[in-house]
């Protein structure tokens, strides 16, 4: 992907990096899985923290453990493809450690994919 001299140096504020069309639509598309897995990664975290709730908190004896299971799956999932999506847009590592990590508290994972998602858009036009 192409860069000005500037993008290299970090100072981005406000403007959109120039990139080629193909380095813009393959930003898109590891936009869009990174989207979908962050809401799925959400989702099944809050059904996890629900299912501890009534297991732990409330006393509940037979709940499923396969939910535990299919989080775990689909954060292994999220995981790769955020790296895919950092690597793509050129996060610092700050940056991506924190967007991996989103998927671990509940509802976190909603929040950092807004604002990852408005950087993005903002940064690269897409």
């Amino acid at each position: 992907m192409s860069t000005t001299p500037e993008q290299a140096s970090g100072d981005t504020a406000g403007t959109t990096r120039v990139v080629s069309d193909a380095d813009r639509k393959k930003i898109g598309s590891a936009l869009l899985r990174y989207r979908v897995l962050a809401y799925a990664t959400g989702l099944w975290l809050l059904i996890l923290t629900g299912e501890m709730v009534a297991k732990y908190i409330i006393g509940i004896e037979n709940v499923p453990a396969w939910i535990a299971i299919v989080h775990g799956w689909v954060y292994a999932v999220y995981l790769v493809l955020t790296f895919d999506l950092s690597i793509k847009v050129r996060w610092p590592l700050g940056r991506t450690v924190g967007t991996l990590l989103a998927g671990t508290i509940p509802f976190l994972s909603f929040y950092v994919e807004h604002k990852r998602t408005q950087q993005v858009k903002a940064d690269f036009g897409v």
